[in-house]
């Protein structure tokens, strides 16, 4: 099979909206951000999944970006460039949760929770500057930075679905009202940016899919001419 740029992009499409769906899907589900929780089945799985969602987040966005890079301007750019920082950045806190507190819970304790304990705004006792830090300035400001730059610049591109477009910048412009709100609430006010990211995927795939079973598409203008 020969590896088109079409090809990619489409693939690409398959990755957000693989992303989209464990992003938005996890959150009803995710265990409390507690020191007992991090050694059970669930966690792990949850956030091995969360793991495999942000290396898929980032190919996607750059598949979305790529597909209507033309028309989404500096706007786009620079919604984009904020989203992938923020994402990059969060696989390393995910990485984290992963593979590495587990293996604390135990033996340093007061760690895990103060690193639980960042999402959610509540540190523990134990001074682990400058990871709050950079949670706030690196990942929360450009996830909603990001987000609401980027779906506007897709709307205004007018080439993926608008609604999604809309429902992306929308959700992100919110996320500093469900910071005010207790932390298992807010993990719900994420869903509607993961369905967001999903269904552009969707868009994308099935978009380049229909291209793929149709090469005749495009052809009719010049044998007219």
């Amino acid at each position: 099979m020969k590896i088109t740029a079409s090809r990619v992009i489409r693939w690409s499409g398959l990755a957000a909206m693989a992303a989209g769906i464990i992003f938005a899907g996890i959150q009803p589900i995710h265990p409390p951000d507690v020191l007992s929780s991090v050694t059970t089945g669930t966690w792990a799985i949850i956030t091995t999944l969360k793991t495999a969602m942000c290396l898929l987040i980032l190919v996607g966005i750059t598949g979305i970006y790529a597909r209507q890079v033309e028309k989404a301007g500096w706007l786009g750019l620079a919604g984009f460039l904020l989203l992938i920082l923020c994402w990059w950045l969060q696989s390393a806190y995910v990485f984290a949760e992963t593979f590495i507190v587990p293996q604390l819970a135990t033996s340093a304790p007061p760690f895990v929770v103060s690193f639980l304990g960042i999402a959610s705004g509540n540190p523990g006792e134990m001074n682990i500057e400058p990871l709050p830090a950079i949670y706030s300035l690196g990942i929360g400001i450009p996830y909603m930075l990001g987000g609401l730059l980027f779906g506007i610049a897709t709307l205004r591109a007018g080439i993926l679905p608008r609604w999604a477009a809309g429902l992306l910048a929308v959700a992100a412009a919110l996320t500093p009202a469900a910071a005010l709100l207790p932390h298992d609430i807010q993990r719900l006010a994420e869903i509607p940016v993961g369905l967001a990211v999903a269904w552009l995927g969707y868009s994308l795939w099935s978009e380049r899919r229909e291209q793929a079973l149709d090469p005749a598409r495009g052809t009719g203008s010049r044998q007219l001419r």
